[in-house]
């Protein structure tokens, strides 16, 4: 590979991020409706690329449960009780229900994809602005370390049958790189020294939910999950690691007093 073809996708990767931060940004700082809104059609568009990819012949139905995906999150954000987190749960079954010989593949990513963006909302009214800010930044520092690092030192693959670009190097700059968000947070707030761990569990997290997308697209024969993003392919694309982390940060939530953080 020659230097131009390996740095070849930077740039459309720079511009889409830059303009996915600053959206996602704002949405983040106002919190509130906004953030439920933004999350809430984050939702549907993952949950219509994910149809498009396990049952192409039903576009259709994959607008329809992406329709459902974004109201139920809305729902399930706005009164945060039991029928409508529950009515969360419906388009993944709604999929199981009515796809063909996919249709297990997709109720396991359909609910993740709920859970992560409930998630989210949730962990933006507990824990304010300045922790979602942290696990959306370990999120992002995981991929650009593990892009440069990847790149420039080679290497041994992480996990070649799965994703053959992801090497041990970037995999391990990533943590490192996480581990420094949370050294930076521990300065700068009242968190424990538990938050680099944690950071760097979250970070390992972020690239299991990149393996896990990884995974399904190989099952499926597809390069990216759409070509909605320019650099990125599909929202799924860029927004996968979020998906592990946040998916990470609700079974902490669940299983321990929550994450410990100030």
């Amino acid at each position: 590979m020659t230097a131009g073809a390996r740095w070849s996708d930077l740039r459309p990767r720079i511009l889409t991020g830059a303009a996915l931060a600053l959206g996602g940004g704002a949405a983040m700082a106002l919190g509130g409706t906004v953030f439920l809104f933004v999350t809430s059609l984050a939702a549907g568009i993952l949950v219509w690329e994910l149809s498009r990819m396990v049952a192409p012949d039903v576009d259709n139905r994959a607008v329809i449960l992406a329709l459902l995906s974004a109201l139920a999150v809305a729902m399930a954000g706005e009164f945060e009780t039991g029928w409508a987190i529950g009515l969360a749960v419906l388009p993944a079954v709604l999929g199981l229900l009515t796809f063909g010989p996919r249709r297990w593949m997709f109720f396991a990513y359909a609910l993740a994809i709920q859970g992560a963006a409930y998630e989210l909302t949730v962990f933006r009214a507990d824990y304010g602005v300045k922790w979602l800010f942290w696990l959306l930044l370990v999120v992002i520092v995981t991929d650009i370390a593990g892009y440069f690092a990847g790149r420039i030192f080679g290497g041994p693959k992480f996990w070649p049958r799965i994703s053959p670009n992801k090497t041990w190097s970037g995999t391990m700059a990533g943590w490192v790189a996480a581990g420094l968000v949370g050294a930076a947070f521990l300065a700068f707030t009242a968190a424990g020294p538990s938050v680099i761990l944690l950071s760097m569990l979250l970070s390992f997290s972020a690239q299991m939910g990149d393996i896990a997308e990884s995974a399904l697209k190989r099952s499926v024969g597809v390069k990216d999950a759409s070509d909605l993003l320019p650099g990125h392919g599909g929202l799924f694309d860029r927004f996968d690691g979020v998906l592990g982390a946040s998916v990470f940060m609700l079974l902490v939530a669940e299983f321990t007093a929550g994450p410990g953080l100030a």
